[in-house]
Formats: C-alpha cells, structure tokens, sequence
C-alpha cells in the first residue's frame, strides 16, 4: 500500500511538471506571435552574438557579474553593455508595421540588419522559480534589428521565424534603440589602457628617449615608502615633492585611449613604430605583471602653429601609443597622459615644467 502511495505521489509531481512545461511553452508561444522581444532577466543573459549584412560580428560573453568579453579576447566596454541590457530589459511594441509599409520593411530588413542572438543560464526544472535543477546555457531569443521609423521614434524590429515586423521602442526614451545595437568591434572595446590603484603598483618607469635626463623610476616599497630614481645617473633622488610623485602614481587609477587605429595602412603603422618613441612607461604591479606602452609623436598633417605663429612639426593635442604587449596602435590625447607622464625635473622643482 505504501509502494502505492509513493508511486501515485510521483506520478502526481510529474503531471504537474508537465502541466507547467506545457504551459510555459504555450505562453512563449503566444508571447512570440505578439512580439515580445524584451529580457526580463537580464542578469541571466550570458552571451550576445551580434552580425550584420556587411560580415562584420561581435561575441559579449559574461565572465563574471558586470565583467564582459569582447570575441573572447578583449574587455568589452561596460557602459555600453550596461546600456545595452537595459535597452534589451525595456523594449516594448508600439504597434505591427502597417500593411502599407511592410513589403519596404520587410525588404531592408533582409538587407539591411543586425541579427541578435541572445543567451541565458536556464534550468531544465523550474518549478514557480522556487526550485532549480540542471542549470545550462539556452539560446532564448533571436530577432533582426532594422533601421528608425520616419519619426525616428520606433525601429523596426522581426522575431526569428516570424513574418511580422514591429515597430518597437523603449518606454520614457525619446528616440531610437538601433544604434545602441552595433556588430562593430570597436564600438564595444574596453578603451583603458591602465586602471591599476596606487596600492597594486609596484613600480612605475618613465623613460623620455629625447630627453634621457628626466627618466626615472619610482619605487613603491609600502603605503608610505617610497623611492625616485634617476635612469641617467641609477641614483636615488635625495629630496623630491612627495605631493607631486604620489599624485603622478595616482594618475593610473584610469587611463584610457581616444581610438583603435584599424583602419591605418600597415606601411604606415609600421614607420610609426619603428621610430624612436616620445615615451617609454612601464607599471609593475604588485603580482609582477608588467604593462608596457609606448608613445610616438604624430606629424602635424592639420596646419598647427604654436603661441608665436610658427608652423609646428608635431600635432599638439594626439600622439601615437603602442599597447597590448605591442600588438595594437591607437590614438592618445596629451590631456590625459601630460598628468601621467611628468618630467623627473618636474618631481623635483616647485616650478612646474
């Protein structure tokens, strides 16, 4: 009687299982024929696969909670992914294309448009989102991202597998969505060069090849110890502005780049870095992995004049940094790596140079 009993309980829980399996199937269904594209939970999404017409694709994967990858090689940018899964959270339907409209969105759909595919850690059971058995990674959603509605208010949008275009649109947003879906590698790359805290650095050596003289290398041996030490002369500073130094160190907290130069022609890459750089930097940190870049002046191609009118050589606001373990050539700003990059005459005089 009791082996009964056990085997009708089991029968029992699984016809309910089933119950909501078909259940929750049916309501996917139904929710695709009205054109449901957004995420509810974004914080399950663990990769987005992105492709356009013009062979240009984009893998984000999630290594971690708010840490992405970009085609498993790259940081990808966080505030673009972050502003991406909250598009993706929000979209909502305006309406079905009008019939009058479909046959032209249609045809710049299949023409001209991102193909999203988006993945979330599921589980095989999922009993009322109260218990969860045999987690795995699903692909949930794939829809085709066309261009803006003539009022630039809506972008049409069509569901895998369906002949049904919407015009979709994000609630309290007064614009469009596609632009924020992009297939290009450069719009998702992380663009920090250093993001290291003060307490991680090791060291910190800063060589001016034109200027051998103001090199140097400071030495962090504690929170309140460290060194300055001449590359000219391998001697250590007896006196220097300590003020100066530790806002210098301070500087690598966030250090970013302007562009990726992917579209230079490779010749001329290659003069560039084969020249003698502007500066040479290299932080240690404190697990001993060290970040190398090197920068190089850039020919004024745009007609700068100095504060006499003179024509100058060099660009006066961007110059060229080699990054990645020499593998990338990008565009740098000396409004930001001046702060970075000061003189040893600089650490040492209260005259600033």
């Amino acid at each position: 009687m009791k082996k009964n009993r056990g085997i009708l309980v089991i029968v029992i829980i699984l016809a309910i299982m089933a119950v909501i399996l078909v259940l929750q199937n049916r309501k996917g269904t139904l929710k695709g024929e009205m054109g449901e594209f957004a995420i509810v939970d974004t914080a399950s999404v663990t990769k987005i696969f992105m492709a356009d017409m013009r062979n240009n694709q984009v893998l984000l994967t999630k290594n971690s909670p708010g840490e992405w990858m970009l085609n498993d090689s790259l940081k990808a940018r966080k505030e673009g992914l972050d502003l991406l899964l909250k598009t993706m959270s929000n979209l909502a339907v305006k309406a079905p294309v009008p019939k009058k409209s479909y046959n032209s969105v249609i045809k710049r759909l299949a023409t001209n448009s991102i193909k999203v595919e988006i993945y979330q850690k599921k589980y095989r059971v999922d009993l009322f989102n109260w218990i969860k058995l045999f987690p795995h990674e699903k692909l949930t959603k794939v829809y085709y991202v066309g261009n803006a509605t003539p009022d630039n208010m809506g972008t049409f949008m069509l569901l895998d597998g369906s002949d049904v275009p919407f015009v979709v649109y994000e609630p309290g947003f007064r614009g469009f969505v596609a632009a924020r879906y992009t297939a290009a590698t450069n719009d998702w790359r992380d663009h920090q060069i250093f993001k290291t805290e003060p307490s991680a650095i090791r060291s910190l050596k800063i060589e001016f090849p034109f200027q051998p003289e103001e090199s140097y290398i400071i030495n962090i041996h504690g929170p309140e110890s460290l060194d300055v030490v001449s590359l000219e002369t391998n001697q250590k500073l007896s006196s220097f502005d300590t003020r100066r130094v530790v806002g210098l160190v301070n500087g690598y907290r966030d250090i970013r780049f302007e562009a990726v130069l992917d579209a230079i022609d490779p010749a001329k890459a290659d003069s560039i870095i084969h020249t003698t750089p502007f500066q040479i930097i290299a932080l240690t940190d404190t697990t001993g992995n060290v970040n190398v870049v090197k920068t190089y002046r850039r020919r004024n191609d745009i007609g700068d004049y100095d504060m006499e009118g003179n024509l100058v050589a060099y660009d006066l606001n961007r110059l060229y940094a080699l990054i990645n373990d020499g593998k990338e050539l990008v565009l740098i700003q000396y409004y930001v790596f001046d702060p970075i990059t000061r003189p040893l005459s600089f650490l040492v005089n209260h005259g600033e140079k």
